[in-house]
């Protein structure tokens, strides 16, 4: 088994190390008898940094770090390093940014988590923690505003108060009359347990602050209903600086954009959907009256025949929805046949005819559209479709009306 370095101390960040093995596929990657990588488990991802050969200037980056089944550590590597084999002595760095990224944002969980249990008896059932946020899963049914405000409050003033985080190893027995918030369901001889003094005790094996100042803040961004409760998405430390920071930058581009304070942004967004929503039923009610409109003065120009009036139209710049309203507004207007197509934004065609009409609209369609290169579809009375280009839609739509004069 892997010797973990990083059991004992978070700020090691340097380390010498014998190599067990070397592997080549599907990775190049190395075991060594002791790191103090932290590889991927318990919500927490996995370190980075490099691994050098003694006097050498080289520095390999170590990709990924992962678990086995056998309890060893693997090191995946950029690329492989040469002249190594089992029993070649290594040197390890982490990545101490990425380190303390990570000790931050776990140190985090584990204060935030007690203020849920400790505020509102909400236990924690998982923890995730991604590239650029953390979460939480809560057992819980509810969760209000004022609830996650609260714990985020209690969070921060725990950080504030710069308690002490000590790591101890006990056996699960002296574990289990502690009064740890969580009790691993696994059976070990001995557990990790991290200790925020006065606080929160709970066992965990991952890489933690040894003051709770040291997290810097927390911040609760956001909260969501799943399947066994709440999830609650965090920052903590310089990404929560980094989040504040991008939102602030945010709210005041657009605040700039209402040429408003940031504090009014809200209500002037709320206008601006309002004011949205009455242009829309305005520009609806206008496309209603326009398609009327010329829908009479169509009607008027041509003479029926045959018992129906044959309507013939190619518009330069007209949508789908509109050739949709006006065939609709034609064919409800007395005995009528409506063949539409417009050229643009996206060339289109709707072949309409009053009820009780003897055509096929849907065949007449598809013939029309099989010549065009386009693909289309609908009924006997209503039928719609679309070309690839506006070419020869005129002389498409010309042709469809000779068919029905046949």
């Amino acid at each position: 088994m892997t010797d973990r370095l990083y059991y004992h101390g978070s700020f090691l960040h340097n380390f010498d190390a014998e190599v067990r093995s070397v592997l080549e596929t599907p990775r190049p990657a190395l075991i060594l008898d002791r790191t103090a990588f932290y590889p991927t488990s318990g919500g927490q991802i996995h370190d980075t940094g490099w691994i050098s050969q003694p006097d050498s200037e080289s520095k390999f980056r170590v990709t990924e770090v992962v678990d086995t089944e056998d309890g060893h550590v693997v090191h995946y590597l950029e690329t492989p390093l040469k002249d190594v084999h089992p029993g070649s002595r290594v040197r390890g760095e982490i990545d101490s940014a990425r380190r303390r990224d990570h000790m931050q944002q776990h140190s985090a969980q584990h204060v935030l988590s007690a203020a849920f249990v400790r505020l509102f008896d909400m236990p924690t059932v998982s923890f995730h923690m991604a590239e650029d946020y953390c979460s939480i899963d809560l057992d819980t049914p509810s969760l209000t505003q004022s609830q996650i405000e609260a714990a985020e409050r209690l969070t921060n003033e725990i950080i504030l108060e710069n308690r002490p985080v000590d790591i101890r190893f006990t056996s699960r027995e002296e574990a289990a009359a502690l009064g740890l918030r969580k009790l691993p369901p696994v059976e070990r001889d001995q557990l990790r347990l991290i200790d925020i003094h006065d606080f929160d005790l709970t066992t965990c094996g991952g890489t933690h602050v040894a003051h709770t100042g040291q997290i810097g803040s927390v911040l609760l961004r956001k909260s969501e209903k799943v399947r066994h409760g709440y999830r609650v998405e965090f920052v903590a430390g310089l990404r929560a600086v980094a989040t504040a920071r991008r939102d602030f930058s945010t709210l005041s581009e657009t605040a700039a954009l209402f040429s408003a304070n940031i504090y009014d942004v809200p209500q002037q967004a709320r206008k601006s959907l309002d004011e949205i929503k009455l242009l829309h039923k305005q520009g609806e009610q206008a496309r209603e009256d326009l398609a009327a409109a010329q829908a009479e003065t169509l009607l008027a120009e041509v003479p029926e025949r045959n018992g129906h009036k044959l309507v013939v139209r190619t518009f330069s710049n007209r949508d789908l929805n509109f050739l949709k309203l006006l065939a609709q507004r034609l064919t409800r207007q007395g005995a009528s046949v409506a063949l539409l197509a417009s050229a643009s934004p996206q060339p289109a065609l709707v072949f309409a005819q009053s009820a009780g009409q003897p055509y096929d609209m849907a065949a007449l369609l598809k013939q029309t559209l099989t010549k065009l290169g386009g693909r289309g579809g609908g009924s006997k009375d209503l039928a719609q479709g679309g070309a690839p280009n506006a070419e020869g839609l005129a002389s498409a739509l010309a042709k469809a009306a000779q068919a029905l004069s046949a």
